[in-house]
């Protein structure tokens, strides 16, 4: 099936989905939408020519689905969802399944997404981050780390890759943040476009990213590591600072 029926389309009214790989069984995008809106991402692949640079992860993993001579399985998730809870029950589902092709997360899922206990306890008991800042930054949401008390490590998973604008390269400082909380500040002395040759340890060979780029850095000097981190981490209450699906935010940057 490609399609609803009008009558179907009217009785689901808006619906959050799922697309799943016949191949292996996986969800590999989530989204929401109403009417045929499910089905628009297989006919958008079709619209793809074989040559062409800018496919996304979801569109070529549907052209792969349909070059095997198979179909995308659709999946209704849940539907005749009222319109003010639409948003959360898509980031709820996003944030089931790891791994996904969507280029964006769920709305408030940086902030609001899983967590461990830990995790939930810091976001709401570690300093806050609430008088706006003077400094240019840009804030990188890395989502989580190997160890958020070691700072190269830290600076290494902060460091690449990143669809970002070159507007980053005036900012004073880039800060790590993790679930909404400051976990680390860096200075990036120089902006790279995102290949092995420029990230050797970082970005493997033959997994060049040539649309993204990473930054050479180091740590902030300690006040300002201070004022941004502290000891464990701060949190962020300011809303101009704070992620909302985009894993980059600036401030300060015009």
């Amino acid at each position: 099936m490609n399609v609803f029926s009008d009558t179907v389309s009217e009785k689901i009214g808006n619906y959050v989905y799922r697309l799943i790989d016949p191949r292996n069984g996986e969800t590999f995008y989530v989204g929401k939408g109403k009417g045929n809106r499910v089905f628009d991402h297989a006919k958008c692949a079709l619209n793809y020519g074989e040559d062409e640079d800018d496919v996304s992860e979801k569109i070529g993993r549907i052209k792969e689905i349909t070059n095997a001579g198979l179909e995308v399985i659709h999946v209704i998730h849940r539907h005749d969802i009222p319109s003010q809870s639409i948003h959360e029950v898509e980031a709820a589902l996003i944030d089931a399944y790891p791994g996904l092709s969507n280029i964006q997360g769920g709305h408030g899922s940086n902030s609001k997404g899983p967590m461990s206990t830990k995790e939930l306890a810091d976001k709401y008991d570690l300093p806050e981050i609430n008088v706006p800042p003077r400094e240019k930054l840009v804030l990188i949401n890395v989502n989580k780390t190997e160890n958020r008390y070691d700072r190269e490590s830290l600076l290494r998973q902060t460091q690449a890759s990143w669809r970002i604008s070159d507007k980053a390269q005036e900012a004073d400082y880039v800060l790590a943040v993790i679930r909404g909380v400051v976990v680390g500040a860096f200075v990036a002395e120089k902006w790279m476009v995102a290949t092995h040759n420029n990230f050797p340890d970082i970005i493997p060979k033959d997994q060049d990213m040539t649309s993204r780029k990473g930054f050479i850095g180091k740590s902030a000097p300690e006040e300002i590591w201070d004022k941004f981190v502290g000891e464990r981490g701060k949190r962020i209450t300011i809303d101009g600072m704070k992620h909302i699906q985009n894993p980059i935010r600036y401030w300060n940057l015009n």
